[in-house]
């Protein structure tokens, strides 16, 4: 009777699980959150967006802090040197201004800078589902979201939409 109620169990679980669409475009909450740029203004991810429209856009949610984030830094580099059409937009989780604006600084990140003032659980952050850094999306020269979820810069998928 147990491996009857496991089986019944396990097969309700399974027909419930709802299968997770990747999105295409990003929420209302996400297009507004706000970040602060290099010179201490604050602007919506929806702006950011609107000053790279019909460009590609490789964005890097990073921290200086991150030892994956600054490990995969040379295979961005490399993503940049081989795809210089794309715009890079880079999207610090440091935990101070100071501390990205040094990270910036240390490991010669070239691109467009943010820092996620939301965190992590912020509108932005709950919208991608970030659960670890780094973390890579692509969105197309439409503005959709073409790639929502790579964790290693050098990933096939990145590089086919590329």
């Amino acid at each position: 009777m147990k491996k009857i109620n496991y089986i019944l169990i396990f097969v309700l679980s399974v027909l419930s699980c709802k299968a997770q669409e990747t999105p295409t475009k990003f929420s209302e909450a996400a297009l507004n959150d706000t970040f602060i740029t290099l010179d201490g203004n604050s602007i919506s991810f929806k702006e950011i967006l609107e000053a790279n429209k019909d460009k590609t856009i490789l964005v890097d949610v990073w921290a200086s802090w991150c030892k994956d984030c600054i490990g995969g830094m040379p295979k961005v580099k490399n993503l940049q040197k081989a795809h210089k059409n794309v715009t890079y937009v880079f999207l610090s989780l440091d935990k101070t201004q100071e501390a990205w604006k040094k990270g910036i600084e240390k490991y010669n990140v070239q691109g467009q800078h943010y820092f996620m003032q939301s965190g992590w659980k912020g509108p932005f952050g709950e919208f991608i589902q970030l659960d670890w850094i780094p973390r890579y999306m692509v969105i197309g020269q439409n503005g959709k979201i073409n790639l929502f979820k790579a964790i290693e810069a050098d990933d096939i998928k990145i590089k086919k939409i590329l």
